[in-house]
């Protein structure tokens, strides 16, 4: 069977992730779609705003046939470490290709970036040292080292999709038999785009979350939703309790105050003395916007707090992640239709990790640190909450 892989969050699923798998199939012909999907924390340090299940029934339901969870070591990273977890598991998976939406180039032009990032990787590094501590983003270096030392490209670094695709790009290439790159141009809206605008068929995610956040608790809180959502994910999305990091707020606060500086410098990503800021803050903020507003700085953009705040909220411990020479465990499957089933079967003599059904105690070791987030996830409901990954069975639609 030909298979194309996508490597995605869908919080939640709208439009133009549906517009995403089409084109995935479109271009490629494949006959199953691979979905390497986020769990319950993302790459920009956050909870997702439905848990993993509902998001995978949300993919299943628009033309996704197979969904396998991206790690929390890996979905909760700078692009990178993202791109590699997700690279590995496709590859493990005996995957022919790799689509992703990007705001600007080519499939053919990230090979090409690709290649001489790799000839100049010590100017690069280089600059990369003298820029980090001016306060810029990730982004922002990126680009401007690329129109230093590559003036030639054609690839605006400076959006976020597009700094994946070249991730997905440079983690494929260390690969003897590398999966095809192919690039789907976003289309209608903008990644940061922050209202849905009428008469218009896709949104944003970040302007789709900040609606459903801001009706929380109204009446027809979907209605506005309705033209950039497939009804699948709106009738799913009213049939659960949507959070945000504002839920855990308190296990944040707790984990803050509770923990010593000692401690505290043993977490992940921990860096620079900011442990001191952290404590410093927490008992002036009175939520969690207001707390990382009074932590930000030039060093320490929001996005970075947000992770570091994962981090301590999880308890992730340097001595738990080193994601350049970690790679995923297992493959925890999440869901999939007759289609998925019948790949699955047909690769499963040649897949190079464990898979999953489900968790028990037999295998819990090979998803232990992703069992506590769960655990810490399901925290933030204020309703009956659902098992995240013991005994659950995963989501099959025919």
């Amino acid at each position: 069977m030909k298979s194309c892989g996508v490597i995605v969050e869908y919080n939640p699923f709208h439009n133009g992730h549906l517009y995403h798998i089409q084109q995935a199939k479109k271009k490629t012909n494949a006959d199953v779609i691979i979905v390497v999907m986020s769990g319950n924390f993302l790459q920009r340090g956050e909870p997702a705003i439905v848990d993993k299940w509902t998001r995978t029934q949300m993919a299943l339901s628009n033309g996704a046939d197979l969904v396998i969870e991206l790690p929390v070591s890996f979905s909760v990273q700078p692009a990178d470490f993202f791109a590699k977890g997700g690279i590995a598991l496709l590859h493990a998976l005996g995957c022919q290709s790799v689509c992703f939406g990007a705001e600007t180039g080519k499939a053919v032009d990230y090979y090409e970036l690709t290649n001489k990032l790799k000839q100049k990787k010590s100017e690069i590094d280089e600059r990369f040292n003298e820029l980090k501590n001016d306060g810029s983003s990730y982004a922002f270096q990126m680009n401007q080292i690329m129109r230093e030392l590559l003036p030639e490209t054609l690839l605006n670094l400076s959006s976020p999709n597009t700094i994946l695709g070249l991730a997905y790009a440079k983690e494929n290439a260390n690969y003897s038999n590398p999966m095809a790159l192919i690039s789907i141009k976003r289309i209608e809206a903008e990644y940061h785009d922050k209202d849905i605008v009428e008469n218009q068929n896709i949104a944003s995610a970040t302007a789709i979350r900040a609606e459903l956040t801001n009706s929380l608790g109204q009446e027809n809180s979907l209605e506005t939703l309705k033209e950039v959502m497939p009804k699948s994910s709106q009738n799913l999305l009213s049939a659960v309790e949507r959070v945000t990091w504002e839920n855990y707020w308190p296990f944040l606060k707790y984990q803050l105050i509770n923990q010593s500086i000692r401690e505290l410098q043993l977490i992940y990503e921990m860096k620079e003395g900011i442990e001191y800021r952290l404590k410093e803050k927490v008992k002036e903020a009175e939520n969690f916007k207001d707390f990382i507003s009074l932590v930000k700085n030039k060093r320490y953009t929001w996005v970075r707090l947000q992770r570091l705040c994962v981090y301590i909220l999880l308890n992730m411990k340097k001595s738990e992640i080193n994601p350049q020479v970690d790679s995923p465990k297992a493959i925890h499957l999440l869901g999939f239709n007759k289609t998925g089933q019948i790949y699955l079967n047909e690769v499963k003599k040649i897949v190079g990790l464990p898979i999953l059904n489900q968790i028990n105690k037999k295998n819990a070791s090979l998803w232990d640190l992703d069992i506590k987030a769960g655990d810490i996830y399901n925290l933030g409901y204020t309703r009956e909450t659902r098992q995240q990954d013991y005994r659950r069975q995963p989501i099959i639609i025919n």
